[in-house]
């Protein structure tokens, strides 16, 4: 299905960034892991790829809210890879508070990772979608940039700004035969949301009565970046039980 491409995945060392590197490697892509974090996470990633699919798999250390530094990772993987295909935008961290008392690093330190990263890691790869005239774009939102969420004013800012970038981006580059969309998950089984208990009042706000799995995401980025989504452009797929219909 993917066989040929190759895939960008920010944050993609564990969760549902994992999952879409694992779901891509077994579609036939060869992927580039990008985390912030753990090298060795990645690198497990990576491994798990190339061994099982057979697949070119590398991972990548980079801080995506930093311009310079996105710019000499996107890079170095069109170095080792030649070219990029699909980028997914992945990457995202959470610094949860009330509005009355959050702290301004905290709000500037989510939208400069979930927002920013993304302007970044769009910004340097959409010149190699234009030269190819092809490239798919999936960016990883939320159902709190649709509904809001209390507690979450600086990650429900960040997504929602997901969506306003996807519907530009959409925009700007049909013409060039790239196409952008973005997934809005709600409640996912990830590190995220470990502390959630899945058997209390949560669950009742959710139609199907339960979590997802990060391979829920990981499928439908799949069908995104494959030629049966083609003509779909400037969408934002919740991926959530019905929580936010």
């Amino acid at each position: 299905m993917l066989s040929g491409k190759i895939a960008v995945i920010t944050g993609g060392s564990r969760g549902i960034g994992a999952a879409v590197a694992d779901k891509f490697a077994q579609a036939g892509a060869d992927i580039a892991v990008i985390s912030s974090g753990s090298g060795e996470l990645a690198r497990e990633v990576c491994g798990i790829c190339s061994e099982r699919y057979g697949v070119k798999a590398l991972p990548y250390r980079c801080d995506v809210a930093d311009f310079e530094a996105v710019g000499s990772t996107v890079a170095k993987i069109k170095e080792d890879f030649g070219t990029i295909h699909i980028l997914v935008n992945n990457a995202g961290i959470t610094k949860d508070g009330l509005i009355a008392t959050m702290k301004e690093r905290d709000f500037d330190a989510v939208i400069s990772t979930n927002l920013k990263g993304a302007f970044n890691m769009i910004r340097h790869c959409s010149p190699v979608f234009i030269r190819n005239k092809y490239g798919r774009i999936i960016n990883v939102g939320s159902v709190a940039g649709l509904m809001g969420n209390a507690g979450q004013a600086n990650y429900a800012a960040s997504k929602a700004g997901i969506i306003g970038l996807t519907k530009s981006v959409a925009r700007e580059l049909a013409s060039k035969n790239v196409t952008c969309n973005a997934i809005a998950p709600g409640f996912i089984r990830t590190d995220m949301t470990a502390d959630i208990d899945e058997s209390g009042p949560l669950l009742a706000s959710i139609p199907l009565r339960r979590m997802g799995a990060p391979g829920d995401v990981a499928s439908l980025a799949v069908f995104l970046a494959s030629g049966g989504a083609d003509y779909i452009t400037g969408e934002v797929i919740r991926v959530d039980g019905g929580l936010a219909m």
